[in-house]
């Protein structure tokens, strides 16, 4: 069960009495292993029997836990759902801002982008999936903090397409306009993407990319030197 096999692993690690810091961290790395299997299996149950027909029981059961357990590292049942619809926005704000903290230019970035918003997007499908379908059991306190997150993840994007137009690398007629038609876009994949399918996540995400770069006229630096 979660609980031996964690508490197992915690015993392991300390045997050797590592100084207090690394205890610490130690401690907290179990503490978030435990958090992520919650959401896993929080999230299975979620997709196929839904919200409302979900129990913490059911969760708490699929896992080999208690309740309490569950109440003690991630909270109510609607928590669970706050933080499963976060994911991915959340990693879709970790694609723009690696992309974003790269050395290079407007181009070079939207290029290293775009990918990786593709994957977190196809690697966070489920999630998606119940946040489109349980928008609305969302506690209204995590439905503004997704709200802003969705409006941070915008203005993002809109400001390295408005660079790349400044810098000649980017063609578009309204940066607002293309950073929603990218959004939408790529927001789409979870829809029609099959994990079983003939293209692996990383085709697809070769693919859309190739097909965003091109809708966009992307010209990097680089590229732009070489044809000179």
């Amino acid at each position: 069960m979660l609980v031996s096999r964690i508490s197992r692993l915690l015993k392991g690690r300390l045997a050797v009495n590592p100084p207090k810091p690394e205890r610490k961290k130690i401690r907290e790395a179990v503490a978030d292993l435990k958090r992520r299997r919650i959401l896993e299996a929080a999230t299975d149950l979620f997709y196929d029997l839904g919200f409302t027909n979900t129990t913490l029981d059911q969760v708490a059961e699929q896992l080999g836990v208690t309740k309490p357990f569950i109440y003690s590292h991630v909270g109510s049942k609607s928590a669970l759902l706050g933080e499963i619809s976060s994911q991915g926005v959340q990693r879709a704000l970790e694609a723009i801002d690696q992309a974003i903290a790269m050395d290079g230019s407007p181009g070079e970035m939207l290029a290293r982008f775009v990918p990786d918003y593709v994957t977190a997007i196809l690697r966070s499908q489920k999630s998606i999936a119940i946040n489109i379908r349980e928008e609305k059991n969302l506690d209204p306190v995590d439905a503004a903090r997704l709200a802003a997150l969705r409006q941070q993840f915008m203005g993002k994007i809109e400001t390295l397409l408005s660079r790349g137009v400044e810098s000649g690398e980017i063609r578009v007629p309204d940066t607002r306009v293309a950073a929603f038609a990218l959004v939408g876009a790529v927001s789409w994949t979870t829809f029609w993407f099959h994990p079983a399918g003939p293209l692996s996540i990383d085709e697809i995400s070769a693919r859309m990319t190739a097909t965003i770069l091109n809708l966009t006229h992307t010209r990097t630096v680089s590229k732009a030197v070489e044809d000179a």
